[in-house]
């Protein structure tokens, strides 16, 4: 389609043109916000390099948004939790300068592995959500998943014959953060078919991994001793561990909760 190129157009023929422009060329940033930044354009009487440089901005800065959702909704986080939500005054085990150094990334751009462990209630599933969608919102591909639902999945997929395939794509992710690592007992096979996630993102992709057990108790969920002690291995060398207590932050706030309604009652 040829869009025919007048001079003189009037305002609204001019209006018509560059929304049938904008949605030939896919730019549906500027055709939506065209006539708010043309009007602030004259109002400031900006020059048309000015004017030009606000229309394409609006639409470089609404695909970075899309490109974040769609990388934030591809980790399949099971909610919403940001660190601007999180009440580091509640829980003084998390120092509020060392995740925010973790919010930069660089952990991740150099391959190296998060743990966070402490009891239920204390932050840690919030953390590593948090921390996940930091990392989606700075343009790396990660994949959020409870330890159970993974191994369940590798069974499977050794089952189908597909192990190699489904191994390969959770190597492929820039972070992958592993949820409720510790609440079961894993059978050898299990142990071993995480093991071999854990071999293949090894120094080459970041593990974050939330867990209610201290390193010490995973003898209870990989029950062959010199497994255990190569995963752990894997888990800590070069990385971060942060531990988050054994005061729950939920349990606290629910009897907060129940202590004012009882005062206004």
């Amino acid at each position: 389609m040829t869009l025919p190129r007048q001079r003189g157009l009037t305002e609204q023929a001019a209006n018509t043109a560059i929304d049938t422009a904008c949605r030939l060329l896919r730019l549906p940033s500027i055709r939506n916000e065209f006539s708010d930044i043309a009007d602030r354009a004259m109002k400031d009487q900006m020059t048309y390099r000015g004017f030009l440089a606000e229309l394409l901005m609006a639409e470089c800065d609404d695909r970075a948004r899309r490109r974040s959702e769609r990388r934030i909704k591809a980790a399949g986080f099971p909610r919403d939790k940001s660190l601007r939500t999180f009440d580091f005054d509640a829980n003084p085990n998390i120092d509020a300068a060392t995740i925010h150094t973790l919010a930069s990334c660089e952990w991740i751009k150099k391959s190296q592995p998060l743990c966070l462990i402490g009891d239920s209630g204390t932050g840690k599933s919030h953390m590593l959500i948090a921390l996940g969608t930091e990392a989606a919102m700075a343009g790396y591909r990660v994949k959020y998943v409870l330890a159970t639902k993974l191994v369940n999945e590798l069974v499977e997929a050794a089952d189908e014959k597909q192990l190699t395939k489904t191994i390969a794509r959770y190597g492929r992710v820039d972070l992958l953060c592993i949820d409720e690592l510790g609440y079961m007992e894993l059978d050898r096979r299990g142990a071993e078919l995480l093991f071999q996630v854990l071999t293949e993102r090894e120094e080459k992709n970041s593990v974050a991994i939330a867990s209610n057990e201290s390193f010490g108790g995973w003898t209870k969920t990989f029950t062959d001793p010199r497994l255990c002690a190569a995963i752990v291995d894997r888990l800590t060398f070069n990385g971060t561990i942060i531990e988050t207590g054994t005061d729950s932050y939920r349990l606290a706030s629910t009897r907060a909760r129940a202590e004012e309604a009882a005062k206004a009652g």
